[in-house]
């Protein structure tokens, strides 16, 4: 079974937001960071169609980010 997100993992993701927001960063890898979390989150919740379809839309966005 995939592991949820600890929340020091998500504390640092917050933590690279507050850089990005500040103009420092790299937002297409915060972007796929997030992403990585959503599925994460959604592969520990099967069945859960809302949390699957937000990792979804995150994955995609994270991947136009990265220009693919």
């Amino acid at each position: 079974m995939v592991e949820r997100p600890t929340v020091h993992e998500i504390a640092e993701f917050l933590a690279d937001v507050r850089e990005i927001r500040t103009g420092d960063g790299n937002s297409a890898g915060l972007a796929a960071r997030k992403a990585d979390l959503l599925e994460r989150i959604a592969a520990a919740m099967p069945g859960d169609a809302e949390a699957a379809e937000v990792a979804r839309i995150a994955r995609a966005a994270a991947d136009e980010a990265e220009g693919r």
